[in-house]
């Protein structure tokens, strides 16, 4: 049924949120800053608020990767620049790479069977960075990377962009999977693809963002494609 899978990486492919917490810690303490739970958690709700509202347009990416550690300073009261605080974040960030339990196994078992590529709203130093930690480029057909792209998901026109790339497209014979609804999913609805919905964390579905199958993780997606 499926030729095509655009997979997303983070939090799909590699446990993004793992990776996140060791990197911000790590940038917290060269900055002279305790990384305490607390202030990891208030960071993850920030962040992710910019993210979505990167999404809606509501801000550039540039005001993302800088504002979330502006915002966090501010509410620490630490007098510290901003600007390199998310350098160093990202530096660390693009040194290694944590995968979710069975995503290179189920690599393995699509490729050859399918055309794999990746979607990334991440950036792009980072992601290479990560990419050639991780090793599973060769599993890929091309890696789209939303700052190379020009345009974020879940805009349509970063799934045309995409799809102008990929030889022999069609959008009937390709599946979205990644665990975000209001990226990988509506982007899917935006572009006219059928989606699949990696919800790990068990979270109730959105009406508003409906997607065509959902797993537990990218472990379960074989056994999905062999179904239907």
């Amino acid at each position: 049924m499926f030729e095509f899978l655009l997979i997303d990486l983070d939090d799909t492919i590699f446990d993004f949120r793992g990776q996140e917490k060791l990197a911000l810690q790590q940038a917290l303490r060269l900055f002279g800053i305790d990384p305490t739970e607390e202030v990891c958690h208030r960071y993850h709700l920030i962040n992710k608020d910019h993210w979505e509202r990167l999404e809606r347009k509501e801000i550039t990416r540039e005001q993302v990767l800088v504002g979330r550690y502006g915002v966090l300073l501010q509410e620490l009261g630490v007098n510290k620049d901003p600007v390199q605080l998310a350098r160093t974040y990202e530096k660390c960030l693009s040194q290694g790479h944590l995968f979710l339990p069975g995503a290179v196994e189920t690599l393995e078992r699509l490729y050859g069977k399918y055309k794999l590529y990746i979607i990334s709203n991440g950036t792009s130093h980072v992601q290479a960075g990560r990419l050639k930690s991780a090793d599973i480029g060769h599993f890929f057909e091309d890696i789209f990377i939303s700052q190379e792209v020009g345009v974020n998901k879940p805009d349509r026109e970063f799934f045309e962009r995409c799809i102008a790339r990929i030889p022999g497209f069609q959008r009937e014979n390709a599946l979205i999977v990644g665990d975000s609804l209001s990226s990988d999913i509506l982007g899917g609805i935006n572009a006219g693809i059928k989606t699949c919905w990696v919800n790990a964390q068990r979270r109730p579905a959105d009406p508003r963002i409906p997607a065509d199958y959902e797993i537990e993780s990218l472990a379960g997606l074989p056994a999905l494609l062999e179904r239907l």
